[in-house]
């Protein structure tokens, strides 16, 4: 039978993508829901092309030319955020992928595993912010998580058939972005159009700045954490600038793992729908013979302090990631408009997790007092910067 997905963040990189696996697979997968928060005009032309059972258009304000444009179908059509979460309790539903970048994916994440709905986990922030309450309530509900990250994909296939033999650490690859080589001063001239020019994947404007700051490795640090119960110590990051090698899983007993594979997002989020199966397809395969090396360096923390500032996050713990993520959001959405230098994002992220009141234990509420705080703060700190 073919497996009914909900593309929660339809129209964004991780959700395009995701449609390209469903082309290539029409036996195996069927959209069965479809959202967008903004753009509704691409929702349309999807809804029109895959016929789901339903789209959700996040921002109400289009329901009316979205619910027109489809009246001739049989699709219904509901707005507004919480439309999104309830969708999830959908009994045609078989799984959930959870594209939505940002803190905006965190309810629906949790919606969906409260609905027992196995969760492809594409937005990385939900166990940034709230990685506690989201595993524990996945075990609670005995709902898996499959991570959709190349990263936590390449460690999620070498621990497969390891059973509970102990893992030393983890080593998460980085290209490096394209800054990799940028001097201190071609930095602080950074572009929007520079961060936005990666060299190896296709992401989203929010995701590539991120990498471009390893900002985006970090985040990804905290979320290995949760996805597979380790400890800070556990977690290396190293830069690969060739993304051939997605992660590594080093054992106790000094044997390495390593999963490797093209830099194409369509293959986790492929074996993500497909778990525990592997799918033939047909796209590039891995020729190392035409790549010849293979290469690791150590980041520069000095120069990309956003990578320092997310272990020093996960260390303090409580509510900093949250601090961290929403201060970081807001700084690169200032830095895409022209309102903050490149070399000020950390800056802006360090000085909200110094200022914001912290938290020890904190519960779904603070974590969403915690975001609103930060991102006034956040904005207050780059509209000063911008009167100097």
């Amino acid at each position: 039978m073919k497996k009914r997905i909900a593309i929660l963040g339809s129209t964004g990189s991780i959700g395009k993508q995701a449609l390209e696996v469903v082309d290539a697979f029409p036996q195996h997968f069927e959209a069965e829901v479809l959202t967008a928060y903004k753009n509704h005009k691409l929702l349309i032309r999807q809804a029109l092309k895959y016929n789901p059972n339903v789209v959700v258009i996040g921002d109400d304000r289009h329901y009316n030319e979205v619910s027109q444009a489809l009246s001739n179908s049989d699709i219904k059509v509901y707005a507004g955020e919480a439309a999104i979460e309830q969708i999830t309790s959908m009994d045609t539903i078989d799984m959930v992928l959870m594209a939505i970048v940002g803190f905006e994916g965190l309810k629906p994440t949790l919606a969906a595993l409260e609905n027992k709905k196995p969760v492809a986990l594409a937005n990385k922030e939900s166990l940034v912010i709230a990685g506690e309450l989201i595993t524990k309530t996945a075990l609670e509900n005995r709902t898996p998580i499959i991570p959709v990250d190349s990263e936590h994909s390449a460690i999620f296939q070498c621990l497969m058939g390891e059973g509970n033999n102990p893992i030393e650490k983890v080593v998460l690859t980085a290209s490096g972005g394209p800054f990799r080589k940028a001097t201190s001063g071609e930095l602080r001239s950074a572009t929007p159009v520079n961060a936005l020019n990666h060299p190896n994947w296709k992401m989203g404007d929010k995701v590539t700045v991120d990498s471009a700051t390893l900002m985006n490795k970090g985040l990804e640090v905290m979320e290995a954490k949760w996805l597979f119960g380790l400890q800070p110590n556990q977690i290396e990051v190293v830069i690969h600038p060739q993304s051939i090698v997605h992660s590594l899983v080093y054992f106790t007993d000094g044997s390495v793992k390593a999963q490797l594979g093209m830099p194409d997002m369509r293959l986790p989020i492929q074996f993500a729908l497909s778990y525990p199966n592997r799918l033939t397809n047909k796209f590039p395969r891995l020729d190392l013979l035409k790549i010849h090396n293979l290469t690791f360096e150590v980041p520069d923390v000095k120069k990309f302090r956003n990578l320092a500032l997310a272990f020093k996050a996960l260390e303090k713990g409580g509510n900093t990631p949250a601090i961290l993520n929403a201060a970081n959001e807001i700084a690169v959405e200032a830095f895409l408009n022209n309102k903050l230098e490149f070399m000020q994002i950390p800056t802006v992220v360090e000085q909200c997790i110094n200022e914001v009141g912290f938290i020890d234990n904190p519960g779904l509420t603070d974590y969403f007092q915690t975001n609103n705080l930060t991102r006034l703060k956040a904005e207050k700190i780059i509209e000063n910067n911008s009167k100097k």
